[in-house]
């Protein structure tokens, strides 16, 4: 085999390893984007079924309120543990359209101030966001 013969072939092969590691790393390129896509539409499908139920929470907080005449602190006993007088705030504002508290939702907050111990939500600070 002549030296013109052996470096043709040497190219040709290194061209054709070269070609197959690129299609190689585009393949995996691929396959990563196609994997931070799921990873992404699944968080956003997450989040927007968190705030779907927490907007759903905020409103049956506000009936609690509302509609049944309970205190925010009353309204956090019923829920046993599972909220505090904080997040129940947080939650009913949520439910508001605006995004704005309601003045009601400042005056609970100011007015269960006692109520912070009973509802076992205790914690310094819990009602000082009524201003």
């Amino acid at each position: 085999m002549s030296q013109q013969t052996i470096k043709q072939q040497a190219r040709r092969t290194a061209r054709e390893m070269a070609e197959k590691r690129r299609k190689e790393r585009e393949e995996r390129e691929r396959r990563v984007i196609d994997l931070a896509e799921q990873v992404m539409v699944a968080i956003g499908q997450r989040d927007a079924a968190v705030a779907e139920t927490e907007k759903r929470a905020g409103e049956a907080l506000r009936e609690l309120i509302e509609v049944e005449g309970l205190s925010l602190g009353e309204a956090v006993e019923w829920c046993g543990e599972t909220v505090t007088v904080r997040e129940a705030t947080r939650l009913r504002r949520l439910a508001n359209a605006d995004g704005e508290p309601s003045d009601d939702v400042r005056d609970d907050v100011r007015d269960d101030g006692a109520a912070l111990a009973s509802a076992g939500s205790g914690g310094a600070g819990a009602g000082t966001s009524a201003g």
